[in-house]
């Protein structure tokens, strides 16, 4: 076994050779050509559908909410496809291959989320029936905090999207040899024709479908993982012999990566973040005609992720079965860990024709339904939270359409630029997706204050959640500082390179520029190991600073961070509203939590109407909408 701080240059130089000498080049045949290109022209098709005829999507109400006559199924299956990314399906089982499957505990947090959000906040929106969640802030607190609220969101959408975009393109380019700055314009812009054209409806339906493709690629990728591993049983045993299993870590020390509280608490936060009071999750839900299938489409979507995500979790066991006696890093068949599922595809499926096209389609169709559902509600947010705000209210429904769709347009099309950015920052990445956990903690906590506490000011939620943002931002550049220096230790489980002369037999090589880097090591390696010595010194002298440890908040797990910021943008938001008081009005009871309705004062509840329920322009809108939706039923009957 290979220990988690030793060097790999010894093994590189030596076992590097005999990897090469069965190295293959592989790219895409026809087959994968044609369910790739399929995938993306239905997606246009359904655009196209929408956009083109029946209605058109011709109102603001139709484009984000579908008119309300949407149904649970599409609703749900959107839900689940739009939060199944490249990450989940790259990146968590590369996690679970390097630090074991601790995150299964997000299953006992999910069952928090869908409580907390069913019980505690999809009341609230549901009730008040708003375009933007953020809009919620504004009636509550005033229009500083929905402001704030509305930019973090953006920030967040503008940082995550070229990631999640990233990833696949990432993936395909090595895959085929066609460069990436190919390949992301023209798979975005099909993402950005289908939702700018079709709005809602096309995005809940392109959902649909490539969710469909999605569960393909997952399933397959599994049934064939079980085949080749010889079974079930043998893949469980090498996962309890190499540590992968040991989930259960009751330690309550905080610097702990993966233990039972940091992976329960600081999911169940963030998922609380992503679904209670995300602008995507509470539109969609908001699309529905009744509250009880609001409801029923939360609990699927909730069983949906917990399926979706223990077969991305079951897959890095998978992969760890596979290489436990020869890790792919090591050898340096790979370079980065979030190559290694498709890596493992090639290895023990190559042989099957179209399933390099299935799985690279999967995972470039959970791109595109994120990246169109954020797209959608990120021009929603833009609308009622910045447009409006400058132009005042939009009588002409066409105009505000029309609107909507330019807004989708230019968004996703920073997006795409933004990943020619993203692809430069190299070791940045981690900080970006960081930096949309720290939003998410202040976001959280803010909408909680306005929900949960009735007494908190709009002074007190503004300054409690920027006090929040900044400390989190502080403890997380912080962080990033010091494990740049070698100061924090990213210690994964044990691997081995024991078996390479075994596994190499039967390995291919996925990436076809990973066959020039290999050769170049290869030709290369008496200068490795001539300079191995002068590596180990160096890194020995890395360790003597590792002594000197950072202030404990620094080395906290990554999972504490939103959580971390919620209970900041609380603690202080009811601090500041004791020191400087709270001139706001009375607040209106539909602006509350159901939960607390038995805590309100009689004095409260009696004066409850004195808060605005509506703006002028929301009330006028609202009142239109009924009016035409009356006048149709009477030309129906």
């Amino acid at each position: 076994m290979t220990s988690p701080d030793s060097t790999p240059v010894e093994t590189v130089a030596t076992v590097l050779p005999n990897v090469l000498k069965n190295a293959v080049q592989l790219s895409f045949s026809w087959y994968d050509y044609t369910l790739f290109g399929i995938m993306l022209g239905v997606s246009a098709l359904i655009g196209i559908y929408f956009g083109c005829f029946g209605t058109k999507q011709s109102s603001a109400d139709e484009y984000l909410m579908g008119n309300k006559k949407m149904k649970v199924f599409p609703i749900s299956v959107s839900l689940i496809a739009s939060h199944v990314s490249g990450v989940t399906l790259l990146a968590l089982p590369a996690d679970v291959y390097l630090y074991g499957a601790s995150f299964w505990l997000f299953i006992p947090a999910l069952i928090v989320v869908s409580i907390g959000t069913m019980y505690i906040y999809l009341p609230v929106f549901y009730k008040l029936q708003i375009t933007s969640t953020y809009e919620y802030l504004e009636r509550r607190f005033d229009s500083t905090n929905r402001m704030f609220a509305s930019l973090l969101f953006a920030i967040g959408l503008f940082l995550f999207l070229p990631v999640v975009i990233y990833l696949p393109a990432l993936a395909l380019a090595a895959s085929t040899g066609i460069n990436i700055h190919y390949i992301t314009p023209l798979v975005c812009g099909v993402c950005i024709f289908y939702t700018t054209l079709g709005g809602l409806k096309a995005v809940v339906w392109t959902d649909t479908i490539q969710f469909i493709v999605t569960s393909g690629a997952i399933i397959t990728v599994a049934v064939i993982g079980i085949k080749t591993a010889g079974g079930f049983a043998p893949i469980w045993s090498a996962a309890l012999e190499g540590h992968r299993l040991d989930i259960f870590d009751f330690d309550p020390d905080p610097t702990k990566r993966d233990s039972f509280w940091a992976v329960t608490l600081g999911v169940a936060a963030f998922w609380l973040s992503m679904v209670g009071i995300h602008q995507s999750c509470v539109q969609k839900f908001l699309s529905l005609p009744t509250f009880r299938e609001a409801k029923l489409s939360l609990i699927f979507f909730c069983l949906g992720i917990t399926v979706v995500s223990s077969f991305s979790i079951f897959t890095g066991l998978m992969i760890y079965a596979r290489y436990a006696d020869c890790d792919p890093l090591s050898t340096g068949a790979v370079k980065k860990h979030d190559q290694l599922l498709p890596y493992y595809i090639m290895d023990v499926a190559s042989h099957i024709p179209g399933l390099t096209g299935l799985f690279t389609a999967g995972i470039f169709c959970a791109a595109l339904s994120t990246l169109s559902a954020c797209l959608n509600c990120l021009a929603g947010t833009m609308f009622e939270d910045f447009i409006i705000k400058i132009t005042g209210p939009i009588k002409n429904e066409k105009t505000a359409a029309y609107i909507l769709k330019f807004l989708v347009l230019i968004t996703g099309v920073i997006c795409t630029l933004l990943v020619f950015v993203v692809e430069r920052l190299g070791g940045i990445l981690p900080l970006v997706i960081s930096l949309g956990g720290i939003t998410a903690g202040p976001l959280l906590g803010l909408f909680t204050l306005g929900i949960l506490f009735p007494k908190v000011s709009s002074r007190g939620a503004f300054y409690g959640s920027v006090v929040s943002l900044l400390f989190c931002g502080w403890v997380v550049v912080m962080a990033q500082y010091y494990k740049a220096q070698g100061l924090i230790p990213d210690i994964h489980k044990p691997v081995s390179t024991e078996g390479c002369s075994v596994i190499t037999n039967s390995s291919t090589t996925l990436f076809p520029r990973f066959e020039n880097f290999t050769s170049e090591l290869a030709t290369h390696s008496d200068f490795i190991a001539n300079h191995t010595q002068e590596f180990l010194g160096v890194f020995s002298n890395s360790k003597k600073h590792q002594d000197q440890k950072p202030f404990f908040l620094f080395r906290i797990s990554h999972y504490y961070y939103c959580p971390l910021g919620t209970f900041l943008t609380i603690i202080f938001g009811v601090l500041v509203t004791y020191v400087l008081g709270n001139n706001d009005p009375p607040v209106h009871r539909d602006l509350l939590s159901p939960i607390i309705y038995s805590f309100l004062s009689d004095e409260e509840q009696q004066n409850d109407k004195m808060k605005e329920y509506h703006r002028l322009d929301k009330a006028l809108h609202l009142v239109s909408v009924n009016s035409e939706k009356e006048e149709m039923e009477k030309i129906k009957s």
